[in-house]
């Protein structure tokens, strides 16, 4: 792993003179391409030497260009805008090192790392980089976002990092507590990095797993190592919150500057009864990622996998009747599977009415030297698939996929090095929609769709609805869509048949999702062409209390994450424990 430098912040005020001249020449300029931008930026040297960076000028806009706001500087000179496209700034942030109650022969056993990660990912290489800390990772991300011209008020957070149901209770508030105090410090230009970060566990010394030993020498080592440093409950005092803290900083985060707009966990199916998901709930949850991997009985098996499809079927049942979003992750060429059963898995995804995730991350097997599976591999039992048949089944998935579905990634994002059989294709999402427009096939997932940075009329817009069948009832699909059918915003209804275990949802309609894509806009800002803050929220809303009023339901109810409150209190909304309210007259 790179341990990156440190180096001194630069100070925009040090600067001021040769950044406002900069700034004075940027905005003059009728369009700043990037030749534009290179020349006038060599105009305006460094110190007479060095030029300045994007994240530099970006600085000096921030800090005396008020002048220039909404004069487009700040997105023409964004980089990497493709973050903050889908009309939210993701923030993702790991949990420590933890036994993790797995005992599945493909996953990878990196001791430094919480189980199924590598140190060589880009977020994991963050994590460390913050000693694991809730708040250090979030604040520290934020930051670097606001460096490179992001907007950072609407955040969407994922919590990853094996099994999250498996750590402490303690551990889960803290962790999510620390997060919303480090969006609510950063919008308010708090920064308490230097009192975080006390956990004490360090796990780089210790030796790497080979995958040929015992499936259960993570557990024994992380275990022994959490033991040592933090006693027998493997829990250090820092890392501990109660109930009442977590809701003190929810409710301080509600009208934040920097607002947590989603959060999600990931666990597994057989950690998921309605206990559970309640206490998800209350933690402010409005997703979980579920390791499904595959629905074959027969694969799981094999893959040691140590729960069932039947769990699956349960687990995203509860998930559903809480109204919490499923993002599901799926694995082609588990030990046992073939390219012709994937396809038939896969198909079974979305045919099965007790499945039908709403989002997907599709992971082909990619063999790494700490995973059990390596015994399979040199035994012969499991070969990774070649990548042309790799690429026709993805591709084959991705047509499959309903317009109802987003498909998040299509690969692991592992270093070549660590990858010892399996793709090596970095591009592999590329490739597989290269594959599809050589068939002439449309791709008809979310993502594939996303309206991105184009310019929207909203007049233009028309709503189509997509009915489907699930394990509780009926879903309904609303979006607004372009004539070419770009989508710009989308809510999930779900029309229950019967009561929800969750006492205060009775018998309501339930929104699952409400979200506007383009680019990210900061609170309350409007841009012409731009979807967000444009009414399409509220469209939405309008057609589906129709849509339930329609089926006789008198109430509707919303899954909003803690940043959200205030908006649905400003559509007739009401709080309730952990969702909110509105009658349907």
């Amino acid at each position: 792993m790179q341990v990156r430098r440190h180096r001194e912040p630069f100070d925009p005020h040090a600067h001021r003179a040769a950044l406002s001249a900069l700034l004075e020449d940027l905005a003059r300029a009728p369009g700043l391409d990037a030749r534009t931008l290179d020349r006038i930026v060599k105009r305006h040297p460094k110190g007479g030497s060095s030029l300045y960076s994007k994240s530099e000028i970006l600085a000096g806009l921030r800090a005396f260009g008020g002048a220039l706001a909404g004069s487009g500087l700040e997105e023409a000179l964004r980089l990497r805008p493709i973050r903050t496209l889908s009309g939210v700034t993701p923030v993702t942030v790991l949990t420590r090192p933890h036994p993790c109650p797995g005992t599945c022969i493909f996953c990878p056993s990196d001791v430094r790392m919480p189980k199924s990660y590598l140190a060589d990912e880009p977020g994991a290489q963050r994590a460390e980089q913050n000693r694991f800390d809730p708040y250090l990772q979030t604040w520290n991300r934020l930051d670097a976002y606001r460096q490179i011209g992001h907007p950072v008020e609407k955040v969407e957070l994922s919590v990853l990092g094996g099994t999250w149901t498996a750590y402490p209770e303690p551990y889960r508030i803290w962790f999510a507590k620390r997060c919303l105090d480090a969006l609510s410090d950063f919008g308010a230009a708090v920064d308490a990095r230097a009192a975080a970060g006390a956990v004490p566990a360090e796990y780089r010394s210790l030796p790497p797993l080979d995958g040929r030993a015992a499936h259960s020498d993570y557990n024994s080592a992380v275990g022994a190592r959490l033991r040592e440093a933090l006693g027998p409950e493997r829990l250090h005092e820092s890392e501990r919150a109660t109930w009442q803290e977590l809701e003190s900083a929810q409710r301080r985060n509600e009208c934040a500057a920097c607002r947590c707009v989603g959060l999600s966990f990931e666990t597994r199916p057989d950690h998921l009864d309605a206990a559970e998901v309640l206490r998800l709930r209350r933690l402010g949850a409005t997703k979980i990622q579920v390791g499904i991997q595959s629905s074959d009985d027969a694969v799981l098996a094999r893959n040691l996998r140590g729960h069932d499809a039947a769990a699956t079927r349960e687990a995203l049942r509860v998930l559903r009747a809480a109204s919490l979003k499923i993002h599901a992750h799926w694995m082609a060429n588990l030990l046992g599977a073939t390219p012709q059963s994937d396809a038939r898995d896969f198909a079974r995804l979305f045919r099965d009415a007790s499945l039908r995730p709403d989002e997907l991350k599709l992971y082909p097997c990619l063999l790494v030297p700490s995973a059990p599976l390596v015994r399979q591999y040199e035994s012969g039992a499991w070969r990774p698939y070649p990548d042309d048949a790799l690429a026709r089944l993805l591709a084959d998935c991705l047509a499959r996929t309903p317009r109802w579905c987003r498909v998040t990634r299509v690969v692991r994002d592992f270093s070549a090095g660590d990858i010892a059989a399996g793709t090596h294709v970095a591009n592999l999402r590329e490739v597989v929609e290269r594959n599809l427009d050589a068939r002439g096939a449309r791709r008809r997932d979310i993502r594939s769709r996303e309206i991105r940075g184009a310019a929207v009329d909203p007049a233009s817009l028309r709503l189509r609805t997509t009915a489907y069948a699930s394990a509780i009832g009926e879903e309904r699909f609303l979006e607004l869509v372009t004539p070419e059918d770009r989508i710009a915003a989308f809510l999930r209804l779900s029309l229950p048949r019967e009561r929800s275990f969750v006492g205060e949802l009775g018998e309501s309609a339930l929104i699952r999702e409400l979200h506007v894509y383009g680019p990210s806009l900061p609170l309350h800002l409007r841009a012409a062409g731009a979807p967000q803050h444009a009414g399409l929220g509220r469209r939405l809303l309008a057609s589906a209390a129709r849509s339930a009023r329609g089926r006789g339901f008198r109430r509707l109810a919303v899954i909003s994450a803690v940043g959200t409150r205030d908006y649905y209190r400003a559509q007739g909304f009401e709080d309730g424990a952990l969702y909110q309210h509105r009658a349907l007259g």
